[in-house]
């Protein structure tokens, strides 16, 4: 098959899931989201729960089969200039990823409630369009067009955070969603390499196929997730009423908390770098432990570690005292690390397996990671009883750790390139594990002169 045949049977299958969108009448659609709404507004609390938090899930969840996929992809390991060419394709995201991150410090943090809809299909759009054109470039002229699939995408996670954040069970909520972490990019990657492997889709065309297979999906979920109402009297009490922030208020709050947010942003860098090797390089660790020609070896590494986080972490909306919710996350994050530790201990000593290994630093990482996605921002806020919203610590710590990721990527290229990256990661492990340590230390002193000051 050429690529105008598979440039032609791609947009054919996105055009034909729009169709099916298109042939509900407006006047249908409109009942029915009234009917749905009327029904979320007189039902028990733990039925707003569930779907809220399962919308939330399947819109992030779809979003990642427009940014995950091609990871799963080796690419020959060509060079470009000395560099890997799949470290090129990586980090021509994030750099799109990160710049989507400074944008979104203001964009989000500003956002008004009623422009969410647009905003997520709109950069969802726009990402599906540069895989598109990934796909019909020729390398490595493609390499930009990553970049600008990044770009927009950096931008969902804040946006389907804001229908969530500021409520009593925003932890539990916010836990499902950030299981899509780890859920959906185990599932998409499974999907692509099942495509790779079952049809005659080549590396390039298999992002753009798998896009359009959730497309759909994404259309439902978006529209189902707009249906949640606000927060009530009763959650605003419980933490806070939840505004945008303008430049002032957010040099304000920088401001006023840099002492602590500079300890806890790094412990979040090191955390999004141990992540994204492990998430993004997860094609090669699996080869180098026999399971390369698995797809599912992707999804079931992952289930237990979701299932695991999911339970530890949403534990938490049922403590109704923020300052010991926030001190508990920072334990949370600290045990994730021990366990990281421990298990690379166990496996360098061959007391497990890779497939151990990989779901025990999972959940290690995820633990942490997920605490401060769910759970320490939003009771950070709470504790200190501080107007404004989370997506602008969001983006503040997201935009930073992720431009560590990329540092790290390409200073192994040079530095430590005949160091796989299993055994790189191995290494890495235990040393930032150290670090973060001695900064929780730190900041656990920084936390409680903050609190006699200011509580």
């Amino acid at each position: 098959m050429d690529i105008n045949s598979k440039a032609e049977v791609g947009l054919n299958t996105c055009l034909s899931r729009i169709k099916l969108k298109e042939s509900f009448s407006g006047d249908t659609l409109e009942l029915i989201h009234q009917k749905i709404k009327g029904f979320l507004a007189k039902s028990p609390k733990w039925v707003f729960v569930v779907f809220a938090s399962l919308m939330a899930f399947f819109t992030y969840s779809c979003m990642y089969a427009f940014r995950k996929t091609f990871t799963v992809a080796t690419f020959d390991n060509e060079l470009l200039w000395g560099i890997d060419y799949k470290i090129w394709l990586i980090s021509s995201q994030l750099i799109g990823y990160i710049l989507s991150k400074f944008i979104g410090i203001k964009l989000v943090s500003e956002m008004k409630s009623q422009n969410r809809t647009y905003y997520i299909l709109a950069v969802i759009g726009m990402a599906q369009l540069a895989l598109f054109f990934f796909a019909i470039t020729p390398r490595p002229w493609n390499i930009v067009w990553m970049f600008f699939n990044g770009l927009p995408l950096g931008l969902v996670w804040g946006v389907v955070f804001s229908y969530l954040e500021g409520r009593k069970t925003t932890e539990i909520m916010a836990s499902v969603l950030s299981i899509s972490f780890i859920f959906a990019s185990g599932f998409v990657k499974s999907v692509g390499k099942y495509i790779l492997m079952n049809y005659n889709v080549s590396e390039y065309w298999m992002p753009f196929v798998v896009g359009c297979l959730f497309l759909l999906p994404l259309i439902v979920s978006v529209w189902l997730l707009n249906m949640i109402p606000p927060p009530s009297n009763n959650d605003i009490q419980h933490r806070t009423v939840r505004l945008p922030m303008n430049s002032d208020e957010r040099k304000l709050f920088l401001k006023n908390f840099a002492s602590i947010l500079i300890p806890v942003t790094a412990i979040y860098v090191f955390l999004t770098i141990l992540r994204d090797i492990r998430d993004n390089f997860a094609a090669e660790i699996w080869s180098e432990l026999g399971r390369g020609n698995t797809p599912e070896i992707f999804t079931i590494a992952e289930l237990p570690v979701g299932v695991g986080v999911l339970v530890i972490v949403g534990l938490m909306s049922f403590v109704k005292s923020n300052k010991l919710a926030l001190n508990t996350s920072f334990f949370f994050i600290a045990i994730g690390f021990g366990v990281s530790i421990f298990a690379t201990w166990a496996f360098q000593l061959h007391y497990i397996n890779g497939l151990s290994w990989m779901i025990l630093i999972g959940f290690g990482l995820y633990l942490g990671y997920i605490t401060y996605q769910a759970m320490l921002f939003e009771r950070f806020i709470a504790t200190f009883k501080q107007t404004g919203n989370i997506g602008f610590l969001f983006y503040f710590s997201d935009a930073i750790g992720y431009f560590g990721s990329i540092t790290v990527f390409v200073l192994k290229n040079f530095y430590s390139g005949n160091i796989s990256w299993l055994n790189f990661l191995v290494q890495l492990v235990l040393f930032l594990s150290v670090i973060s340590f001695v900064l929780f230390i730190f900041t656990g002193i920084l936390l409680q002169r903050k609190y006699k000051s200011i509580c």
